[in-house]
């Protein structure tokens, strides 16, 4: 099985990195065929795709969406997202194909088990910069429009980078100086991070994560005064009210090809993404009552 998860990491990631390539906000075409991927795939695993629509400066940027209906309490929604854009310029294998090859596989491995609670499977517009930030955001849009018809939010787990890795000494770097007195110095770990009010969730994720992988799980719940703890789609939900956290390789704090045309496939560990998605598979299954 994990073979196949595997594969499957590594499909996606080479059809958004090598095959399209970069995904900046004003390279429509890209995007589009971003989408029409997605799509595609996520209608294979049997489910109906719905887009969610927004415009900004005149351009049409989507959404996409599905929802896994619960049996139990389907009022009750868990999201699971991540953003498909990339900054101009850089094939975005970590950032962020990895995550959208892992949104894709959770929704894959979860299609035929039956959950309590929904799930809706994201994938965001929009994430990164001149957007980054701000209300035109595709999870701020998506965030404001669940708000907005009352919906029945659990929580959110963002995926932000979570391909890559490395046993080097030395390789994983902090924001805060102190933060190496408690955290590992190699950069072979994922992360689990939230704001204050979301520890709790935080707590669960966490604890469900680790009986699902044996890959090793580090956590921080605090304020918005550490940089990088906003930097992605999660900050949306936080905007509005929502317990929401970042699963992430750290980004910038580990790899060096952040942002960069280095930001390629081979630089990806599948068989830790592998490992990740096994633990993010347990911790859905544990907050949707399977």
């Amino acid at each position: 099985m994990k073979m196949d998860i595997q594969n499957n990491l590594k499909k996606t990631v080479n059809v958004l990195a090598r095959d399209i390539g970069s995904r900046g906000y004003l390279q429509i075409n890209e995007l589009n065929r971003t989408v029409d991927y997605i799509t595609a795939e996520l209608r294979n695993y049997g489910y109906t795709v719905f887009d969610q629509p927004h415009d900004y400066k005149g351009r049409i940027y989507k959404n996409i969406f599905v929802e896994k209906k619960g049996i139990q309490t389907p009022e009750k929604i868990l999201v699971i997202g991540a953003h498909y854009d990339t900054v101009t310029g850089t094939p975005g294998a970590d950032d962020n194909a990895s995550a959208v090859a892992g949104l894709l596989e959770l929704a894959r491995m979860l299609a035929d088990t039956p959950l309590d609670k929904t799930v809706h499977f994201v994938a965001f517009a929009l994430e990164e910069p001149p957007l980054f930030r701000s209300k035109h955001m595709g999870s701020y849009v998506y965030a404001g429009r669940l708000k907005q018809a009352g919906r029945d939010i659990e929580g959110m787990i963002c995926l932000e980078m979570i391909g890559y890795f490395t046993d080097e000494p030395g390789s994983q770097f902090f924001p805060l100086p102190f933060m190496r007195w408690f955290y590992p110095d190699r950069g072979n770990f994922i992360t689990l991070v939230s704001n204050i009010q979301s520890r709790g969730f935080l707590n669960r994720v966490k604890k469900a994560f680790k009986s699902g992988t044996d890959l090793r799980v580090e956590s921080l719940s605090t304020l918005f005064i550490v940089p990088g703890v906003d930097f992605s789609d999660h900050r949306s939900f936080w905007k509005f009210g929502y317990n929401a956290l970042m699963v992430t390789d750290t980004a910038f704090y580990r790899n060096p090809q952040y942002h960069g045309p280095g930001d390629i496939p081979e630089i990806l560990d599948y068989d830790r993404m592998a490992e990740v998605v096994l633990g993010l598979k347990s911790s859905i299954e544990e907050l949707t009552g399977n």
